[in-house]
């Protein structure tokens, strides 16, 4: 079976059939249920908690405060980007003196139901003395803003900079300048399944965890070390998952609260998060402020860049540690060769839920700003934007390319590339070179119609490293086993296609095994586009080891040389003579005569992240009467390196865009000034359906295979989602033309179209271009 083959996803008949198995759907006789109370304040003190009437309660067995937790406990530590600094903010499982946010887990109530333990919560006395609350950015970095952390001396927590060339003295000789204050709302991933957990103590002193996704082996290590117990004794076990997106499967309070709630009563515990809990507890995202200058010639040569960046991380520094700004600024610079720039970020901490990694961490945001920016250039100059970008590209000869700048603790140096082509693809597919008759002939019927492009360089791949053990047994069975989890982006189609091409035989002939710890004793998980890159690696590099002592047992077997041998589906023949032949099981068999191991274990090292690329598109039309924006045809072209499965690579970009358009047309986490959430529930909190996304047309090129690994591979899991806000953006600012200042805040709606259209009615001048 060949790469590259668009093969179904084997995962889906059996989910597609209702027989997937998910967190809720497990079930053990005398399970409890738990009920995590969560704080109603922003910001207060806990002056006591009484829950002796709660106890009283009808199927109640225990209430669990900070107090009856260890004494010396430690808090959540960071996975990602671990800064010592910041361990100041790190947030414990519960509560102890100060509540921060809004849904912050305060108590947890242990009962034979979860709708009794709810119950029982409205018998729980917590005596809060409320504290100024400090819910917005430029509110958190007054002198005289409330310290949401005393200990750390300020909100401005951390800040990160990243420096190329002279910027300042660059900015003041450019010809031209820019500046921009764009920022982008907090939303987050919403997947469709909220997270969950159950715990079963058994007989022999062990807990077995069913829920944990992503980084299944991080979360095992982490709930050993606070629980202070051999890691031997914990059993996790990744189950079905109804999305990842970044915000499922990392360690949370209640990764931790039940199943030590489950070791101390020793009774098996279950804990569903319902949706309400899910929008006020669960990672937020995105939520940044940008204040940049840019400096250009006449020609829309890019000088110099100054950007300072506000990144509103909620309360705690959770386990992405600073890992989105980072990234934000790792990033930022995109595909072009800029000869000097100053990227400053602050980390700042407010009474908000802490946030974490949403799809394109960072890379959404930083895409937004900088392609409104490259617009707004195009704008000023009265040139194509697309030429602007043309201008400015790092060059296929340049590469490999030292972008300046560092994430993840490494260089950003960019592997392999030629934007230039793909962006000549892109506009061939969309006919840029007729857009302005079609817009000119929409505005003589009535019609606004304006069309934005995005042009970005994604991460992927990142490392350190990932197992991956290829077994043959007796019975002829393959199975692969595999640190990484399967979150919906077919891990165990990439895995057996991998496999399957080295080995010449069915993908449907190897198993796939992840997510279980006492299966795999270690694995970096999925996260970061790094499956197929790091992992799907080493499942390749297993495979061809696994072939040549196939081979080395069937020499024996035939007495013959392996250049007149051939694997296929059904084992090993003669070439040109196919009636010798031994199946899978004669295989098996004989290598155990000869004390060969068909068992095969690699690891595949990883030292620099890999750097897909792509283009976004987007032509809208604009209802002037109600400010509708209607997306009328969207493009995503897209170089991965080399398609595995060039289906999936397409449904990836596809379900990424549909996430990107939520956040730049319709999703918003509002707080109100005392950090109350007002959107908390979909009536308020918006989403796109089917109604919402158009047909994404979809380009994948492989014209710059990575170097870093064997096969040329890329990731593709993000990208997506990273151009939409921007593409959609510069497509609403370009019907209307609209200054460049404008429509630099998502998310853009309807209300926002109108009232720059009445603003204009008034002030006419403001209708330049």
């Amino acid at each position: 079976m060949a790469i590259g083959k668009a093969i179904k996803r084997l995962e889906d008949p059996r989910l597609l059939a209702g027989k997937g198995c998910y967190v809720a759907d497990l079930y053990v006789p005398g399970m409890l249920e738990a009920y995590v109370v969560r704080s109603p304040y922003a910001h207060a003190r806990i002056v006591a908690i009484d829950s002796q009437a709660a106890l009283a309660c009808r199927g109640v067995l225990a209430v669990f405060t900070a107090h009856d937790l260890p004494a010396d406990l430690m808090p959540i530590p960071m996975r990602l980007a671990p800064t010592p600094a910041l361990e100041l903010a790190l947030q414990m499982p519960l509560a102890r003196d100060v509540v921060r946010y809004a849904g912050e887990p305060v108590a947890v109530i242990v009962a034979h139901s979860r709708y009794l333990a709810e119950d029982a919560a409205d018998e729980l006395l917590i005596d809060y003395e409320p504290l100024e609350a400090v819910a917005d950015i430029r509110v958190a970095l007054r002198v005289d803003a409330p310290l949401i952390h005393p200990a750390l001396g300020s909100n401005d927590v951390f800040t990160l900079i990243s420096k190329k060339g002279e910027p300042t003295r660059a900015l003041a000789q450019a010809p031209r300048r820019l500046s921009l204050e764009p920022g982008v709302q907090r939303h987050a991933a919403v997947p469709l399944e909220t997270r969950g957990l159950l715990a079963i103590p058994d007989e022999h002193g062990r807990t077995h965890v069913y829920g944990p996704t992503k980084v299944v082996h991080y979360n095992h290590a982490i709930l050993a070390r606070m629980l202070k117990c051999d890691p031997a004794s914990l059993h996790f076990v990744e189950t079905d998952v109804g999305g990842g997106f970044g915000a499922r499967g990392e360690f949370y309070p209640e990764d931790f609260l039940i199943p030590f709630i489950a070791r101390k009563l020793n009774r098996s515990l279950r804990w569903i998060e319902d949706r309400v809990e899910h929008l006020r507890a669960t990672n937020h995202s995105r939520e940044q402020r940008h204040q940049l200058t840019v400096g250009f010639d006449d020609e829309g040569k890019l000088l110099a860049l100054e950007d300072e960046i506000w990144v509103d991380t909620g309360a705690y520094i959770r386990t992405h540690g600073v890992t989105v700004p980072d990234l934000t600024q790792a990033l930022f610079p995109g595909p072009y060769a800029w000869p000097a720039f100053q990227l400053r970020t602050h980390v700042v901490v407010t009474n908000k839920t802490p946030i974490g990694t949403y799809r394109a961490p960072g890379r959404f945001e930083g895409t937004f700003v900088r392609e409104r920016l490259i617009e707004g250039v195009a704008q000023m100059l009265g040139l194509d934007p697309t030429l602007v970008r043309e201008r400015n590209f790092v060059a296929r000869e340049q590469m490999p390319y030292n972008v300046g700048t560092q994430g993840l603790g490494e260089d950003v140096i960019l592997d392999s590339g030629d934007y230039q082509r793909l962006l000549a693809i892109a506009k061939q597919r969309m006919q840029w070179e007729q857009f302005a008759q079609r817009k000119a002939e929409a505005r003589k019927q009535g019609r606004l119609r304006g069309s934005g492009w995005a042009f970005f360089v994604e991460k992927t791949g990142l490392g350190p490293w990932e197992d991956a053990r290829l077994v043959l047994d007796s019975a002829g069975q393959f199975t692969c086993y595999t640190g990484l989890a399967a979150l919906g982006q077919g891990t165990e189609t990439i895995l057996a296609q991998l496999c399957s091409a080295q080995l010449g035989i069915e993908p449907e002939r190897i198993k796939v095994v992840h997510g279980d710890t006492d299966k795999v004793p270690a694995g970096g998980g999925s996260f970061a586009s790094r499956g197929t890159v790091v992992g799907g690696t080493a499942a390749h590099l297993a495979a061809e080891e696994l072939k040549k002592r196939i081979l080395r047992v069937a020499e024996d077997y035939f007495e013959a040389s392996a250049l007149d041998l051939q694997v296929g589906p059904e084992g090993v023949s003669m070439s040109g003579v196919p009636a010798r032949r031994m199946n899978w099981q004669q295989v098996a068999a004989h290598a155990q005569m000869l004390e060969v191991s068909l068992e095969v274990s690699q690891r595949y090292d990883v030292t620099h992240m890999t750097y897909p690329y792509g283009v976004h598109a987007a032509e809208v039309e604009i209802d002037s009467e109600t400010g509708q924006i209607s997306l009328e045809r969207y493009l995503i072209a897209y170089d991965v390196g080399k398609a595995v499965n060039p289906a999936m690579v397409r449904e990836q970009l596809i379900g990424g865009m549909a996430q990107g358009l939520g956040g730049a047309l319709l999703e918003e986490l509002a707080y109100d000034e005392e950090g109350q959430l007002l959107s908390g529930t979909f009536m308020d909190y918006l989403l796109p359906g089917a109604c919402e996304v158009p047909d994404v047309e979809v380009i994948i090129t492989e014209d710059a295979p990575s170097r870093r690994n064997p096969l040329g591979l890329k990731g593709s899991g993000e990208g997506g989602t990273t151009g939409a806000g921007a593409a959609i953006a510069n497509a609403v600012a370009n019907a209307l033309d609209a200054p460049p200042e404008a429509f630099t805040q998502l998310p853009i709606r309807p209300e926002n179209v109108s009232a720059f259209l009445r603003k204009r009615t008034a002030r006419p001048h403001l209708n330049s271009s």
